[in-house]
Parts: C-alpha cells; structure tokens; sequence
C-alpha cells in the first residue's frame, strides 16, 4: 500500500501510517539563517556547530588553594614562590618543592600537577602547611584542557534545538553568530459564522474562537512564526481568496473545522477547486474528520483539523509537530512516550488509538503512576488544562484496567 495521501481515497489509517503520509506534502524545505547568539534560542541548528578551540582552553584548577608537584614523600610544609589567577597564569615553571596559590579556573603552573584546595591548608604569609595529606591523590582538582569539548570535534549536532544550555555551550567555543533552519511561517485561519472573537459579544448560539490561539500558542511552542488571519465567514469565495492568499506567503496552512461532508463546511470545496485535496479516515479519537493537500502553484502543504478543540491540540501533537520538522529539513520523530501504571479504569476500543488526558506522578519508588483527568469528551478544554499527559491507548488495546502498564505521552508544561 501507497503512502501518499492522495492515492490512499478512503483507506481507514493507523496513527502511524497517517503521520507517513503527512510527509509526502513536503516538497522543500524553509532553508537556513545566519542569526546572533542571543536571538537564537528555541532555533533549530541548521549545521553542526564543531569546536575551534579545547574547553577548556588550558589546563586548570577547579578549586581555590594551591598547585604543586605532589611527591610521594607527603611533605607537609611547602614554601610560597607566587600566584595564579583565572586570567594572569603564574610565568614560568614552579621551582621544586614550592607551591603556587591559585583560584579556580587559572591555569595550571608548569611543574604542577595536583591542587590542594584552601580548607586543607594552613596558610601563612610565605608557606602553607597540609592537612591530612594521607587524603591526597596526584592529579586531584584539576580540569584536563579539551576535557569538556575537543578542538575539531562536533560540540552540537545540526537539527538541535537550542536551549539555555546550548546557547551557553555555543558561547563558549567564541561563536556570535550562529546558522539555524529559518522559521516555519504556518498560516492559520478558523471558519464559521458562528466563531465569535473574544472581546466581542457574543451572539445567540456562536462560540468563542479557542482554536486560533490555541494554534498559535502550540506553534510558537515548536519554533513557528504564526501568521494569523482570522476568522473566516461561511463563504466559499472568501475562503478561496484566504487560502490562496495563504499559500503565497507560507510554508504551510493549518485550519480548524470546515472539512467534513456538512452543508456549510465550504474549505473542503474551496481546496478541491484550487489544489489537490485528500481526506484521511484515521483510526484515532479524538481527531476526526482531518484533511490535508497541496494548495495553489506553489503547492503549500494544508492540513485542515479538526473543529473541537482538544482534537485540535491531539492531532497537532501526532501530526503537525512532525510535519513542522520535516519543513526545516529533519527526519520525522515519534512523541516521547513513557511507561506508568493506570490507577484508573481506560476506556478504548480495538481497531481505534484513543487518547485520553491525564495526570502522572512518580511515586516515592521512581515509579510513574496515572490517571485520567474524567471526562473526555473532546470539547472539554478544561481537561486539557488538567493533564499533563496523553494517555495513548494502542489500536490493539480494549482499554486498561487499575494496576495494568500503559503509554503516556508527556506534555510540554511550563512549572
């Protein structure tokens, strides 16, 4: 069987087979960028960043005290012949038997080989003397130069996403500028007469438009620029115009409900009128009805999702977040799963994955436990607020009982 989503008409997908066939809308990728450092963090590395120099750059001490040659003699008187610090290296070699006051991070004398930190000292103006030197070993409190990253070596991998530690990392090798994948610009647009924005009032039978800024607020989490066009009428020709509008000015368009075989779903006959359409029946929950194709000359990758909003936040996380990587030239990669124990009776059922919200906990025994958040209807936006976890239920699963393993997929949250 064919992955390609438009030669798969109504075959009924697993998760997995879904997310493959996600793939083969993209034809290229957002290219890359050269940023400076401080403007880069949460950027994918768009090349390996390789080491120009050893960290450390000499060897040094990692403590306050003093640096000699230790003789297996244990003497415990030494005689000061100078000091070192982090900046201004001690000149020349330490002449025998002396030792040589150092802070931590100075380079280490020549003639020296271990330090002896300052609460093991007695210190005097012009010697020191050691305390229990039986406890002494050759070669202790010091950093080997190049013991954290070699010169010629790959310090980080392109396609790495960059934190606080790796900004730091970066900034250690001297690099200001760094090259990272551009920024997906995704489009994204919600439907329907009766989505009302927040702020204003809010007529008879209309609801409040969630999706947009859950979109937005998901997107801008995987590095995305967002470009935000609104909420569009039931109206064939204005949806026509926004997605071609669309189309022009990104790498991808996402909408949220308008898809299904409705009277008044008019995206799904906007996009069979400008471009290639697909459907995909996918055996999931929540997560229907979804589509994707190709709009317009430029072919832009569309993924419509669906209406509700935790199917929105489900499918986003299975579907668009692999997507996302394949637009900045990565392989795509599978959630993090993680193993717990259900406290709480699962329902699911053969054939279908479910994924239900949920809370897990580490017990005093490392091990994870969880629970789901109750209702799970997939309008209940509450539960999503709850969880800090999908629980995912295989299409081989009839659901699981208190005690029992299961997979959980942990969510992104901030403490």
């Amino acid at each position: 069987m064919t992955l390609s989503c438009f030669e798969l008409g109504e075959t009924m997908l697993s998760v997995n087979e879904a997310m493959t066939a996600l793939m083969t809308l993209v034809t290229r990728t957002t290219g890359s960028e050269s940023v400076p450092l401080e403007k880069a963090h949460g950027r994918r590395l768009a090349a390996d960043v390789t080491a120009p120099i050893n960290v450390p750059q000499q060897t040094n001490a990692a403590m306050d005290g003093v640096a000699l040659a230790w003789p297996d003699t244990r003497d415990t008187r030494w005689s000061v012949a100078g000091e070192a610090f982090a900046g201004q290296a001690f000149a020349g070699p330490v002449p025998a038997g002396q030792c040589v006051r150092i802070t931590t991070g100075a380079p280490l004398p020549e003639g020296t080989d271990t330090v002896i930190m300052r609460e093991q000292l007695d210190e005097q103006a012009d010697h020191v003397t050691i305390n229990a030197p039986e406890r002494i070993k050759r070669g202790q409190h010091i950093r080997q130069a190049g013991e954290d990253i070699r010169a010629g070596s790959v310090a980080l991998a392109a396609g790495t996403r960059l934190d606080a530690a790796a900004m730091g990392l970066i900034a250690s090798l001297g690099y200001a500028e760094v090259s990272v994948t551009a920024r997906a610009r995704v489009a994204i647009f919600s439907t329907g007469n009766e989505v009302t924005a927040p702020g204003k009032a809010l007529p008879p039978s209309a609801i409040y438009d969630a999706n947009r800024f859950t979109l937005t607020g998901l997107l801008t989490e995987q590095g995305a620029e967002v470009i935000d066009i609104g909420i569009l009428p039931d109206d064939p020709n204005a949806i026509q115009q926004a997605l071609e509008d669309a189309a022009r000015q990104s790498d991808l368009v996402i909408t949220s409900g308008g898809v299904s075989v409705g009277q008044a779903d008019f995206t799904r006959q906007a996009l069979q009128s400008m471009g290639q359409l697909a459907f995909w029946r996918v055996a999931l929950r929540p997560g229907r009805p979804m589509a994707c194709g190709l709009i317009g000359e430029q072919q832009t990758p569309f993924v419509g999702l669906p209406g509700n909003p935790v199917a929105v936040m489900v499918t986003f996380s299975q579907f668009v977040v692999p997507l996302l990587r394949a637009l900045e030239g990565q392989a795509p990669s599978l959630p993090r799963r993680l193993t717990a124990i259900a406290e709480t009776a699962l329902k699911s059922r053969l054939a279908r994955t479910d994924f239900l919200r949920g809370v897990y906990r580490c017990d005093a025994q490392g091990v994870l436990h969880v629970r789901d958040t109750g209702a799970q209807g997939s309008g209940i936006l509450t539960s999503m607020v709850a969880a800090n976890c999908l629980i995912e239920l295989g299409d081989d699963q009839p659901g699981a009982q208190p005690g029992e393993a299961v997979c959980i997929q942990p969510l992104a949250r901030w403490p």
